[in-house]
């Protein structure tokens, strides 16, 4: 399933809206802005975001060579766990290479280290090490919000060309469309999104007060 909301604001109380208040199962993947503090649920920060704040660093600083060192022994680290998932393993092999990843970005974040920036490299992974290593220990749980962040792309660009939605009923009719055909798309099988449109304006035609939210679950 996939959930669209557009709002005027990023607050906490949007995630809370959404989630609720009750503790709820299941990881949420986002990167780290504060607002997914409200989440009830565990979290999980993407690895993509810190792997580009690793690489900016020696962008950064180019000459400076404990940074050099610092970025050349993390960076590597941080991309061979977000490839992880990918890689025919067994759940043994996964598991255990998964081990040996966190334990050396550990060993190079609690390592001594002089410049400021490095420092704080390491202090975001030591602060937030509970909410780094779930796909340790899960394998379906991402190290990154990748997916989320690709399906997101087409609102975004479609926000620059028009400038975003121009009214409150325009924000909320967007969430729902984007709601509806993204879920769609993730659970067609044996239809095309145009087919599926076809068929559900036709059953519409016909039956005014059909059940839309059933039509959404039925999808195949």
């Amino acid at each position: 399933m996939s959930l669209f909301q557009f709002e005027a604001t990023r607050s906490g109380e949007i995630v809370k809206n959404i989630l609720g208040e009750t503790k709820t199962p299941g990881v949420l993947v986002v990167d780290r802005y504060g607002g997914y503090n409200k989440a009830s649920c565990e979290i999980q920060y993407c690895y993509a975001h810190l792997f580009r704040d690793i690489k900016d660093l020696k962008k950064e600083f180019p000459k400076n060579r404990e940074v050099k060192r610092f970025v050349d022994h993390l960076a590597p680290l941080f991309a061979e766990a977000m490839g992880l998932r990918g890689k025919p393993l067994s759940d043994d092999d996964y598991y255990k290479r998964a081990k040996e990843i966190q334990d050396k970005i550990l060993v190079y974040c609690r390592s001594s280290s002089k410049h400021l920036g490095i420092h704080k490299i390491q202090d975001i992974v030591l602060d937030n090490e509970r909410r780094l290593f779930h796909w340790v220990k899960n394998r379906e749980i991402p190290p990154d919000n990748n997916r989320a962040e690709r399906e997101l792309r087409p609102s975004v660009i479609a926000r620059k060309v028009s400038f975003g939605s121009q009214s409150a009923k325009g924000a909320k009719n967007r969430s729902i469309l984007m709601s509806v055909f993204m879920t769609a798309a993730k659970r067609l099988q044996h239809q095309t999104m145009r087919q599926w449109i076809h068929s559900i304006l036709n059953d519409i035609a016909d039956n005014p007060s059909i059940d839309l939210h059933h039509s959404l679950s039925a999808i195949r």
